[in-house]
């Protein structure tokens, strides 16, 4: 029920945290996964690694933030193996800390770019070459900011609230071609883009007491809803938010 032989899954965002997780997992249940993130060195250390463990990876950098870049990456994979069957939008960014009204018009655009309008334009460049084969999916990596109010990164849960939208949509239009549309929400995790939250004591303990687990989570946790996800064991779920925080938001 979680087997991905053969199958070709392109993850951004993917040569560290949530996305090297999810990289590795599919690899792990049989897929070729494309490693893909701003940093050539970094995409070739994952794919380095994960070809050592006897997996199918090859690195492709692309910085998100640029359409024609986004393109470059979509046509080299299919370019590579013939298709791309499992699409994971991980790569996001967050330049704002502090109250909404203070972040400025420069961190609204890149917030809304990078973690929407990025979304956006890969979802149209790779969704129709999955219907011609009515098979296919796509998952979008958003956070349990899309559903939580803060006072510390307003815009990026706008961002990712918005992108649970997406999902909801695209889940309508292309179910009909047999496309699965999901998004994870994960809570705090043990990554480098949380990094300075949960390296701080004093708020990495008042979040885990907030949380049901007692823990923060960890990067393969998110690995596995995503294979999950991706495979017949969840070939019956679209357009569905899958939160993965520890109970937090139910606490």
């Amino acid at each position: 029920m979680f087997d991905l032989t053969g199958k070709v899954a392109l993850i951004t965002g993917s040569s560290k945290g949530i996305g090297k997780s999810i990289a590795e997992e599919m690899a792990r249940a049989g897929a070729k996964v494309v490693i893909s993130s701003r940093k050539a060195e970094a995409c070739e250390q994952v794919t380095t690694e994960l070809v050592a463990k006897g997996f199918e990876a090859i690195s492709l950098p692309c910085n998100i933030a640029h359409k024609d870049q986004l393109q470059r990456l979509v046509d080299a994979t299919i370019e590579r193996w013939g298709r791309i069957d499992i699409l994971v939008c991980n790569a996001a960014s967050n330049p704002a800390y502090g109250p909404t009204a203070k972040a400025g018009d420069d961190a609204f655009d890149k917030i809304m770019s990078n973690n929407i309008k990025s979304n956006w334009w890969l979802c149209n460049m790779v969704i129709p070459q999955m219907a011609e084969r009515k098979d296919g999916v796509v998952i979008i990596v958003s956070s349990i900011a899309a559903i939580k109010g803060n006072t510390v990164i307003g815009l990026y849960g706008v961002s990712k609230a918005a992108d649970t939208a997406l999902v909801r949509n695209y889940a309508c239009e292309w179910g009909p071609s047999n496309i699965r549309v999901n998004a994870i929400l994960p809570g705090l995790v043990k990554t480098d883009f949380a990094r300075a939250l949960w390296e701080n004591e004093n708020m990495r303990k008042a979040r885990e007491a907030q949380t049901p687990l007692r823990r923060l989570g960890e990067p393969d946790e998110i690995g596995g809803i995503a294979v999950f996800l991706a495979s017949k064991a969840g070939s019956f779920i679209t357009g569905q938010c899958i939160v993965a925080d520890g109970g937090v938001t139910i606490a």
